[in-house]
């Protein structure tokens, strides 16, 4: 796929993983950032040639609806989607009293899947309408395998990977490529709480690894070791996934 001359919607662009997708396209590419915070999004877009935001929440309706409208109204070139938003990892054990898990989960479903799902079907229309175009799904290593700590993250991200696969057989015959990105523990806030400052890759990796798949076509596009865990799971599932929580430890 050309990664030059697009128009390109990164959500959760303000920082981390997001930002640095937007820093390493932006040169050649018309970049729209969205997130919550307005004044993150306003110094990440200062930063970078061909780069405007709009403010906004992906987990709300509303504001969807919004980013939506604007989008077709002033960027009806869009013709790249990279759906990276998503709500924070939260560790946590099952068995603690007290805990409220459906709500933890709730609130990572709607944001790493859900929202993912309704953004994709309402901005699939105007991607349909261009020469090319792509969805870019921001999955996880946790898809692959889950980690033990966090089960609802790793649920959320599961989805996704189900759901990425049927989208991508549903547009198979379109001009609309998929991709899923699976990357391992990142060196971002995002991924603070979880030990991704001290023990994460480097999110200018993700990045150059997101631009060299979609450079080559490549729809699955995993990240460092993510590569190695997969071949892992092939190989032996129950392996693999006592080796994350090996990792985890």
């Amino acid at each position: 796929m050309n990664t030059s001359n697009n128009t390109i919607l990164i959500t959760g662009g303000s920082a981390g993983i997001g930002f640095e997708f937007a820093k390493a396209l932006s040169a050649n590419n018309t970049i729209i950032i969205t997130g919550r915070n307005e004044a993150r999004l306003k110094a990440a877009a200062a930063q970078l040639p061909n780069t405007s935001y709009i403010l906004g929440d992906v987990s709300d309706a509303k504001d969807v609806g919004n980013l939506v409208a604007t989008i077709n109204k002033d960027h009806k070139d869009l013709n790249i989607v990279i759906n990276n938003a998503g709500k924070s990892a939260s560790p946590y054990n099952f068995t603690t009293v007290g805990l409220d898990a459906f709500t933890k989960a709730s609130e990572e479903m709607l944001t790493n899947y859900l929202s993912v799902i309704r953004l994709n079907e309402k901005l699939l229309p105007l991607l349909q309408r261009q020469a090319e175009a792509a969805i870019v799904n921001i999955s996880s290593i946790v898809a692959i395998a889950p980690g033990g700590r966090l089960p609802s993250y790793s649920a959320s991200k599961a989805a996704l990977h189900s759901y990425t696969i049927t989208l991508r057989q549903h547009l198979e015959k379109t001009n609309v490529k998929v991709f899923e990105v699976y990357p391992p523990l990142v060196a971002t806030e995002f991924s603070a709480e979880i030990g991704g400052l001290t023990n994460g890759i480097p999110a200018s990796d993700v990045a150059a690894d997101l631009v060299k798949g979609l450079e080559q076509n490549t729809y699955d596009i995993r990240v460092g070791r993510t590569a190695e865990l997969y071949q892992y799971y092939l190989a032996s599932p129950a392996e693999a996934i006592k080796a994350m929580a090996a990792a985890e430890a």
